[in-house]
């Protein structure tokens, strides 16, 4: 093998050096060694080996490899190369690329050609001259890999549409092999409806645009739905140039919001807004829509630039209030629904389209306010009386009320002045309380009419509302439709019987219910509330009576008409002081004065003083003049 490529390399060498010396060029003989000349070793041939195989000096060995490398193909790793086969084993394809040796490729990157034989040609690239087994070493493979992200990019540039086939199933997309290169399909690029199922792609061959190129880390993504928006622009660009204002088009309902619903026109969406869809009131477009169904539809408005097209679905049938029954006129009894409710009353649909509205005022012969909210629910069915109706306006007023006779024109018969009766109590105020006494009857009772004895902050503190309570009418204003009503007056003033009771001076126990700065209130019997200033809760220790505490009460006013007792605990007391401080000084007096007539008929029985009787009368006028001093004290 050796001599082989020595002789090859001598060939190549007298090729190119054909003037050359015969002798020099020859570098191997099979002539028989001459005999050797018995010599010194100085003359030993060190250039002949043991096989009789002479060896080249550097230069020439340098120019004979230059010779020899310049016959093979020159390649570095990483070109792209085309080699012809030249054997087939099981595992492995052998390939000549004109290279010094062959190189082996395995058979599994020809699975897409199952028909490859000894003499096809094929690219493959050189992954390493010389591996670390000295092997070329090619991989056909990279080779498309290559080529393929050559083209993508290339077709992205351009936009051109590719074809590719859906390999397998991965999170988010689709794997797509394209030229032989793996690509990314996202889901949202499948199509232009939102897909879930994306098994059902897998192994089709379907056409794509390559979106997005990664040149970094060589990935591309492409897209399905980007053919289907070029052909739904260019049906939209054909529908928009045709497009007119009513026009009247059929679609597809593809999708459902609160606020409307978008069709499909062929390739172009419009919005059949909430109220257009029906010329009656819906709560949402469900009620009269569904998915995927077919309709005709008016234009109603487009704008070409936005590509946005207004649909109408209720303008393909009149307008109801163009059509309406005869029997909806002034001062007719109609049912309607009730479709809304404001502050100011609500709104009764008569048939679908056709609303009228009852007012508050209009519910009710009460002259007191309404709450429509509380009144009416959405949903239920009431009668009214047609007040008034406008075609050309497209208004109507209904009445409830009116349904029946207005009660205040009878009012003196059926509520005289003086009458007693029972009411429910509707609505509580600060300064009193309204009680309805029959539909669209009503008054109020005042604060201070509520009870003769007792005086209330709030007239919560008497009732409530929802409860029932007896009432006397104490007038009648029919103008306003007012009734002034009293609750107190179903008795008799007690005040006029309790004022000898509860006379200037009289003491009655009382307990004290509350206490402020001002004074306190004292519950006293029969029912009846005294006040007691501050000044006069003073107790003879100093302290003051508490509340919830019970003591004796002097009244020190009492005044009928104005329904008021003032009392006072300190007067009692004081009281008592005085009296024993004016018993002493009467005691003292009278003592006194009997001293003196004592004195007198001493001094009208002795005719002549003596001694003895000085000493007498110097007894009595010490005394005398001791009691004088004592009532002194006691001023």
């Amino acid at each position: 093998m050796l001599q082989n490529f020595i002789v090859k390399q001598l060939n190549a060498d007298a090729q190119e050096s054909p003037a050359a010396n015969a002798a020099e060029v020859t570098a191997t003989t099979n002539a028989p060694a001459a005999a050797p000349v018995q010599t010194a070793h100085d003359d030993f041939d060190w250039s002949i080996d043991k096989r009789n195989v002479s060896t080249y000096s550097k230069d020439e060995t340098e120019k004979y490899n230059k010779v020899y490398e310049n016959t093979f193909v020159q390649i570095t790793d990483g070109t792209l190369i085309k080699g012809s086969v030249v054997g087939i084993t099981k595992t492995d394809v052998v390939l000549n690329i004109g290279f010094k040796s062959d190189g082996l490729i395995s058979l599994n990157e020809f699975r897409d050609n199952p028909g490859l034989k000894v003499g096809d040609e094929v690219e493959v690239m050189v992954v390493e001259k010389e591996d670390r087994e000295g092997n070329l070493h090619l991989s056909r493979k990279q080779a498309r890999t290559t080529r393929a992200w050559e083209r993508i990019v290339e077709v992205h540039k351009t936009g051109e549409v590719i074809t590719g086939t859906v390999t397998s199933k991965t999170k988010g997309g689709l794997i797509v092999d394209v030229f032989g290169m793996e690509t990314f399909l996202p889901g949202s690029q499948i199509d232009v409806k939102p897909v879930t199922d994306y098994d059902q792609f897998v192994g089709k061959t379907m056409e794509f645009k390559v979106v997005k190129v990664n040149e970094t880390i060589k990935n591309a993504v492409v897209s399905h739905k980007a053919l289907i928006e070029s052909d739904i622009e260019a049906q939209r660009a054909e529908i928009m140039s045709k497009l007119e204002k009513g026009q009247v088009l059929e679609g597809t309902i593809k999708n459902i919001t609160d606020f409307g619903a978008f069709m499909d026109l062929g390739g172009l969406d419009g919005l059949l807004y909430i109220t257009d869809i029906s010329w009656g009131r819906i709560s949402h477009p469900t009620e009269v829509l569904k998915l995927d169904q077919k309709l005709k539809v008016v234009v109603l408005d487009f704008d070409d630039e936005k590509k946005r097209i207004s649909l109408g679905l209720k303008q393909l049938t009149p307008h109801p209030w163009d059509i309406l029954p005869a029997n909806v006129k002034e001062g007719e009894v109609v049912e309607g629904k009730v479709v809304n409710i404001e502050d100011y009353g609500a709104f009764l649909e008569i048939q679908p389209g056709v609303e009228g509205l009852v007012h508050v005022s209009e519910i009710t012969w009460a002259n007191t306010p309404v709450n429509a909210k509380e009144f009416f629910k959405l949903g239920d069915i009431h009668k009214a009386k047609v007040v008034t109706l406008d075609k050309e306006a497209r208004k109507m007023s209904l009445s409830i009320k009116q349904l029946s006779q207005d009660p205040w024109s009878s009012i003196e018969t059926s509520f005289p002045e003086g009458s007693r009766h029972s009411g429910l109590v509707k609505n509580i105020t600060p300064y009193g309380v309204f009680v309805e006494l029959a539909t669209g009857i009503g008054g109020m009772i005042h604060i201070s009419d509520l009870s003769w004895l007792k005086r209330f902050n709030h007239p919560s503190e008497y009732t409530k509302v929802g409860e029932r309570i007896d009432v006397k009418i104490l007038g009648i204003d029919k103008d306003n439709r007012k009734l002034q009503l009293g609750h107190k007056q179903l008795e008799e003033d007690p005040w006029n019987a309790l004022q000898d009771t509860f006379a200037v001076g009289s003491v009655h126990e009382g307990l004290v219910i509350r206490k402020d700065d001002k004074g306190a209130i004292v519950q006293l019997p029969y029912g009846l509330e005294g006040f007691a200033p501050n000044r006069h809760l003073n107790k003879e220790d100093g302290k003051q009576v508490q509340a919830d505490e019970t003591a004796q009460f002097v009244v020190i006013e009492f005044d009928r008409n104005e329904k008021r007792i003032v009392l006072s605990h300190t007067r009692i007391w004081e009281q008592a002081k005085a009296e024993e401080k004016d018993a002493i000084r009467k005691e003292a007096r009278a003592e006194a004065d009997q001293t003196k007539k004592a004195v007198k008929n001493i001094q009208s029985k002795v005719e002549k003083t003596t001694l003895g009787d000085l000493g007498v009368l110097a007894e009595l006028k010490k005394k005398m003049e001791s009691g004088d001093s004592a009532s002194e004290e006691t001023k």
